[in-house]
């Protein structure tokens, strides 16, 4: 018996899924598009993206990630600064410990700086892994962004897409 091995794979995650540390967030549907906006306000808020795609502890099997897209948009006052963007994986022992760590990635030249990702406008930043990480049955990955927004910073997220091998 043979497997199937996709390398094409991707899944939408959708803004309601994405964890938002703080401010005051709207969800709305506008021209058919669904979006979270924050309420403008000076301060610091982090994004948690779960990657939830298919681990399995077979060597080589399950999902392999290659990239993570977030859909944004900044509008009427630049961020202060979005300092920090991580792939996180996350590893489960037996006894239920937790230990991650940061994986090796590089981003677009449109969000290769910081200048460039707190700027106004439409975004789609790219994080590309520098080694696709395939994911065992103990294994979660994250996308971590931290926004320093200024008190005009208008932030809407429209969500993420996940880019993956997959081989069952």
């Amino acid at each position: 018996m043979g497997y199937v091995c996709d390398t094409q794979m991707s899944l939408f995650i959708p803004p309601a899924d994405i964890v938002k540390t703080a401010g005051t967030w709207t969800t709305s549907l506008s021209a058919n598009v669904v979006k979270e906006d924050r309420t403008p306000a000076d301060g610091v808020f982090n994004l948690i993206v779960p990657l939830g795609v298919t681990g399995n502890s077979a060597s080589f099997k399950g999902a392999r990630i290659k990239r993570v897209d977030l859909l944004y948009k900044v509008s009427g006052g630049a961020c202060d600064s979005i300092p920090t963007v991580e792939v996180e994986k996350v590893t489960f022992s037996a006894g239920g410990t937790a230990s991650g760590a940061a994986l090796v990635a590089t981003l677009d030249s449109g969000h290769d700086t910081d200048a460039k990702r707190k700027a106004l406008g439409d975004h789609r930043m790219m994080v590309t892994l520098t080694s696709p990480a395939w994911l065992d049955d103990d294994e979660a990955c994250y996308l971590y962004v931290n926004v320093d927004a200024s008190a005009t910073t208008q932030f809407a997220l429209y969500g993420a897409v996940v880019y993956f091998d997959l081989r069952l």
